[in-house]
C-alpha cells in the first residue's frame, strides 16, 4: 500500500484584526519549540508549515494532522494569535519579512516585489512511488485531474479584506511565479530533468526546489508531490485532497496516451480558481466541457475499486457529498463572513485548530 504524507501551511493573525501577525522571530521560533517537531518556519516570518509522518491509512494521517493543529492553536492564542487555515489571509497590510534562510533569500531576490504580495498558504501530497520513471508517468496521470481536485478544494476567497471573487485567490497569486500551474506532459525522466535545466539556465528559478508546478517530482523524497491545494479549513479537508490524490496516483483505471494539452489544463485551473465547485471544467475522460459535479461522480466511480483496496472508499464518497451540502472551504468562509463579520472567519479558523 503506498505511502503518503502531508504538508499544511499556516499564517498566524492577530487575534482581534486578523491581520497577519507582526510577531518577531524570537517569539515564532518560540511558537515552534512548544509544538515541538513535524512544524517548521515557512517562507514569511508570520508563517508555519507542519508535515506528517509517511502514513499508509488515513486514520494514521489523521490523528498526526489533529495533534499538530491542536498544539499549533494552543500555543499561538498563548501569544494572543490564532492560526488561519486558509490559502490567503482575509487581510493584510504587506509588511511581511522573508524568514532568512539561503533557500527562502534566493526566492525572494528573485521575485522582487511579488514577494510582498505573496501571502499563499498551501496543503503539499506526496505520494511514494516505487522508480523514477514510474514517477513521471504518475505525474503525467493526475495532471489532468488537477482543476478537478482544484474545485473541490479552493478555500481562499480574501484578498485586502474583500471578496477576491475567486474560490482560490491564492491560484491567482501562484500563477505570477515562473513555472507555475500545469507542468507539461513529458516523455520521460530525462525530458523532466532537461525542462528543469532549461528553467534554471534561463534564471527563471533557482533550482528543481523551487518550482511552481502544482504537481512536480520531490527532490528529497522519492515520491509525486501534488502542491495545487490551498489549505484547507480542517483536517477532514485536507485528508480528502490526499485520499484522491493518492487514489487518482496508484489506479491503473486512466489512460494517458492522448495527454490533455497544457493550454486545456491551465484554462480549466483558471476557471476552478474562479468558480470553484461550479466551475465547467474539460472532463479528462470524455474531453467535453461539464460540471464538476459530473467530472467528480465519474471521478469518484472510476477510482472506487482503488479506494476500496486502499479502505478510502467510504471516506471519500463521505466527503465529496459533505462539499455538496456545507460547501467548500472558500463557500464556508464568505458564508461565515456574511453572517457575522470578522467574529464569523475567527470562530470558523479557531475550530480548524481546536483542543482535542
Amino acid at each position: 500500500m503506498a505511502r503518503f504524507g502531508i504538508e499544511e501551511e499556516f499564517v498566524l493573525l492577530e487575534e482581534q484584526t486578523l491581520v497577519p501577525s507582526g510577531m518577531s522571530v524570537e517569539v515564532r521560533d518560540e511558537i515552534l519549540r512548544e509544538v515541538g517537531p513535524g512544524l517548521t518556519a515557512e517562507y514569511l516570518t508570520c508563517q508555519l508549515e507542519s508535515a506528517t509522518a509517511p502514513a499508509t491509512t488515513t486514520e494514521q494521517a489523521r490523528a498526526d494532522l489533529r495533534r499538530t493543529r491542536s498544539r499549533l492553536g494552543s500555543a499561538a492564542a498563548a501569544h494572543g494569535a490564532i492560526v488561519a487555515c486558509s490559502g490567503t489571509p482575509f487581510i493584510s497590510p504587506n509588511r511581511f519579512a522573508v524568514s532568512s534562510s539561503p533557500h527562502y533569500d534566493a526566492v525572494s531576490a528573485q521575485l522582487g516585489e511579488i514577494t510582498r504580495e505573496h501571502e499563499v498558504n498551501g496543503v503539499h501530497v506526496h505520494v511514494e512511488v516505487d522508480g523514477d520513471e514510474e514517477r513521471v508517468r504518475v505525474l503525467n496521470r493526475i495532471r489532468a485531474w488537477l482543476p478537478t481536485l482544484l474545485a473541490l478544494t479552493g478555500n481562499s476567497p480574501f484578498t485586502h479584506g474583500r471578496d477576491s471573487g475567486f474560490a482560490s485567490w491564492r491560484s491567482i497569486l501562484i500563477h505570477r511565479l515562473p513555472s507555475s500551474w500545469s507542468p507539461p506532459h513529458f516523455e520521460d525522466l530525462d525530458d523532466y530533468r532537461t525542462r528543469i535545466d532549461q528553467l534554471i539556465s534561463m534564471g527563471a528559478i533557482a533550482d528543481a526546489g523551487s518550482l511552481s508546478w502544482t504537481v512536480r517530482l520531490s527532490e528529497r523524497f522519492p515520491t509525486v508531490e501534488v502542491r495545487v491545494f490551498d489549505a484547507q479549513l480542517d483536517a477532514e479537508d485536507t485528508l480528502l485532497a490526499a485520499a484522491l490524490c493518492r487514489g487518482i496516483m496508484t489506479s491503473d483505471a486512466f489512460d494517458t496516451s492522448s495527454p490533455m494539452p497544457l493550454d486545456v489544463i491551465d484554462a480549466s485551473l483558471w476557471t476552478a480558481a474562479r468558480f470553484g465547485p461550479d466551475a465547467r471544467l474539460v472532463d479528462p475522460l470524455t474531453g467535453e466541457v461539464s460540471s464538476v459535479r459530473s467530472i467528480s461522480a465519474s471521478l469518484l466511480d472510476r477510482l472506487t475499486p482503488t479506494l476500496e483496496r486502499l479502505g478510502d472508499a467510504d471516506f471519500v464518497a463521505e466527503g465529496l457529498a459533505r462539499i455538496a451540502t456545507d460547501g467548500t472551504g472558500a463557500q464556508r468562509q464568505l458564508r461565515a463572513y456574511a453572517e457575522n463579520g470578522t467574529a464569523g472567519l475567527r470562530d470558523l479558523y479557531l475550530e480548524g485548530t481546536a483542543t482535542l
